[in-house]
């Protein structure tokens, strides 16, 4: 069964990108909604409204949508500050989300991060933990939180020790357990389309080893 509309939040990043390109090619996707703060490049099934986060239009027709995919998120590094961080991780996303669900949206995806506890002391990880959260009281019939470990792919912006990281846990993938090895970010891209396709019933962790390699 397919859908008509899907909004796609987070397109321009590395776990976004990824799941643009394989909503694009699903045949069962009708029409790829994505706002962007900079233009995407064409494709006839995709809808990119040029947006500014800080001043949505919470009565725009392209918040409506069966469904919707969240990656979008930053890092304290590129936000600069903790209160840049939580615009773009927390409260981005949960306008948005309230945005679709009231224009008609049932499906909720978001590419959230292993160890998302609203009680951490660990200002990240608390922060999804409270995305997480705020998002499973908006009434949406499906919800799926996908967490991975650290990301495989290459970004448009190198992040050193992201990469240095990535290079040791890769090089080591045997000893380490499945919990913090490398996901690349077209497998999460690829859980989070699943998930807004299957459309099960309630709220859905998966946890960084239960994504479907």
């Amino acid at each position: 069964m397919g859908m008509e509309r899907l909004l796609l939040v987070g397109s321009t990043g590395l776990v976004g990108q990824a799941a643009l390109a394989l909503a694009l090619a699903d045949p069962r996707v009708g029409t790829v909604v994505a706002p962007t703060r900079r233009p995407l490049p064409p494709h006839p099934r995709l809808l990119n409204p040029i947006v500014d986060f800080d001043r949505l239009d919470p009565d725009a027709d392209h918040w409506r949508a069966e469904a919707m995919i969240c990656a979008l998120g930053t890092t304290l590094r590129d936000a600069g500050s903790r209160a840049a961080f939580q615009r773009v991780d927390f409260d981005y996303p949960l306008t948005i989300a309230r945005l679709a669900h009231r224009h008609g949206a049932h499906t909720l995806a978001v590419a959230s991060a292993a160890g998302a506890r609203a009680d951490s002391r660990i200002f990240y990880s608390r922060t999804k933990g409270e995305l997480e959260q705020a998002l499973a009281a908006c009434g949406f019939a499906s919800l799926t939180f996908v967490r991975p470990s650290l990301l495989g792919g290459e970004r448009a912006r190198r992040r050193p020790g992201e990469h240095a990281a990535l290079r040791v846990l890769t090089a080591l993938a045997p000893l380490v357990p499945a919990r913090y090895r490398v996901v690349p970010a077209t497998t999460v891209a690829a859980a989070l389309l699943g998930a807004v396709h299957a459309a099960r019933p309630g709220v859905r962790i998966v946890e960084s080893e239960d994504i479907p390699r």
